[in-house]
């Protein structure tokens, strides 16, 4: 959910058939296929390596603490969230818990304001930042993509998903928006730092005078949710999967409805450090044992996200 500068127009398909496999899985929140706080289990070496083959490519002082510490903003329903009992789940913590088996290591996270991420990641608070982050060569290159101008010294992205991003309105109140060009003379509401708000930003620009595009950022997807449903904007726009739980959740199903088809489809990414290239590579390795054991495609399964499956991990696919 991160922007991108370098825009892709043609519109995914349709995925609503996804929807209702995403509101199953909601209700399967504590079957999930492994917990992100459970260590792996002591003993042999050799039973160790058994149970953790991908342990050795880790940098040693992770090796040796056992930990990998996750930046994430877990406000994003179904990637990252906190279930009724208060425990982070969703698509990106059964991933990171699956990679966590073939590592030897847990995967814990912390919750951080997502346009704060990239951040934490270079003052060292984070090993990683897995947070539904669009991979994208502004921030592969520290460019902040709304002055072009560099501000840090970019990260490496992991990818291990693809995801476009939807429009949705209140339910039976589409005001006629289907695409992007129908929110001028409209508001819609956005989280902030996120393509969603990149894009709005983009066709603000293009509006007619006189049909003003209003946009208002949050700091999380709910907040902005919470405003459409109090009548406080026309629209939402967030990445399709969050969009189509919001849609078959939020309220029982009868708050909010996905208008339009899904645009700039692009890969989430794992981000690390550019210096750390072993802590990447670890996790690439790692993506890969679980995309070929089968253990990827059940989790995606699980979430009802199956259009968004990558079938090999890739280093900065972003384009």
């Amino acid at each position: 959910m991160t922007a991108s500068s370098t825009r892709r127009t043609t519109a995914a398909r349709s995925r609503l058939a996804a929807v209702g496999a995403i509101a199953v899985a909601g209700a399967l929140l504590l079957t999930g296929c492994g917990d992100q706080t459970e260590n792996s289990g002591s003993g042999s070496t050799d039973a160790a390596t058994a149970a953790a083959p991908l342990a050795d490519k880790l940098p040693k002082e992770i090796r040796d603490k056992g930990v990998i510490k996750v930046g994430s903003d877990i406000a994003y329903a179904p990637v990252e969230f906190k279930d009724s009992s208060g425990k982070t789940v969703g698509i990106d913590p059964d991933i990171a818990a699956a990679m966590g088996k073939q590592l030897g290591v847990t995967f814990q996270f912390e919750n951080g304001t997502f346009d704060t991420l990239i951040t934490g990641l270079r003052s060292k608070r984070y090993d990683i930042a897995m947070s539904a982050m669009t991979d994208t060569k502004d921030r592969q290159e520290g460019i902040d993509s709304d002055t072009g101008k560099k501000v840090g010294e970019g990260v490496d992205f992991v990818d291990y998903f693809t995801a476009g991003v939807s429009i949705y309105t209140k339910k039976g109140d589409d005001q006629g928006i289907k695409t992007w060009s129908d929110l001028c003379g409209k508001k819609i509401v956005v989280q902030r730092g996120t393509v969603s708000e990149d894009l709005a930003k983009a066709e603000a620009k293009k509006c007619p005078k006189g049909k003003k595009l209003s946009i208002e950022a949050f700091d999380n997807d709910q907040q902005a949710q919470t405003r459409l449903r109090a009548g406080g904007a026309d629209a939402g726009s967030s990445d399709f999967p969050v969009a189509a739980y919001a849609v078959q959740t939020s309220g029982g199903g009868k708050d909010f409805q996905l208008v339009g088809e899904q645009v700039e489809a692009a890969p989430y990414g794992i981000a690390v450090a550019k210096n750390n290239t072993q802590l990447r590579d670890a996790l690439q390795a790692a993506l890969d044992a679980i995309i070929a054991n089968g253990e990827y495609d059940k989790i995606i399964k699980k979430w009802g996200v199956e259009d968004g499956a990558v079938d090999k991990a890739t280093i900065n696919g972003g384009k």
